[in-house]
């Protein structure tokens, strides 16, 4: 099946949003995913963290978007297709851009990209101690889930899913 990139805007009177496939190796979403791997290095051990590489985000089998704000790139997102499901992947915002709703609007626009390629289920991992993440995915409809695909129980590891079969 091949998708073709979707652009969704938004405008209100303060910034524009648009969402749109994305290279992770772009400078500013480079930016973005060393950032986030410098958190996560920051507050878990090395064999907690579970976020993919550069290079593997590039695989055919991940749907990479960026999120611009104002034609600046300032939160990402990825969609890897598994067997039967797809898992949400490196999810970030900018801290300099949280409270706007881009977290929000990357995640439903995973899901709709989930959606349109016949996904049934969406699964994530994240980590234990990022609980405004946790809540931004139970808002989002994901619940508590055992692993799943190849990862095994562990210390600082969050399993959630999402069932898409449900509207």
């Amino acid at each position: 099946m091949t998708l073709t990139p979707k652009l969704k805007i938004s405008k209100d009177p303060e910034m524009t949003i648009s969402i749109e496939y994305a290279s992770p190796r772009h400078p500013e979403i480079r930016n973005l995913l060393q950032a986030s791997h410098d958190l996560m290095g920051s507050l878990f051990p090395a064999e907690a963290n579970h976020f993919l590489s550069i290079d593997a985000l590039c695989d055919a089998g991940i749907h990479f978007f960026g999120v611009r704000v104002d034609g600046v790139y300032r939160a990402c997102g990825a969609l890897a297709v598994k067997g039967g499901y797809g898992e949400l992947k490196s999810i970030f915002t900018d801290p300099a851009a949280r409270g706007r709703g881009l977290g929000q609007k990357i995640i439903q626009h995973l899901e709709g990209t989930a959606r349109d390629l016949g996904l049934l289920q969406l699964n994530l991992e994240t980590g234990s101690l990022l609980h405004d993440a946790h809540r931004l995915y139970e808002r989002e409809g994901f619940v508590l889930c055992g692993p799943f695909g190849e990862y095994e129980p562990a210390e600082f590891s969050v399993f959630m899913s999402k069932d898409l079969t449900k509207v």
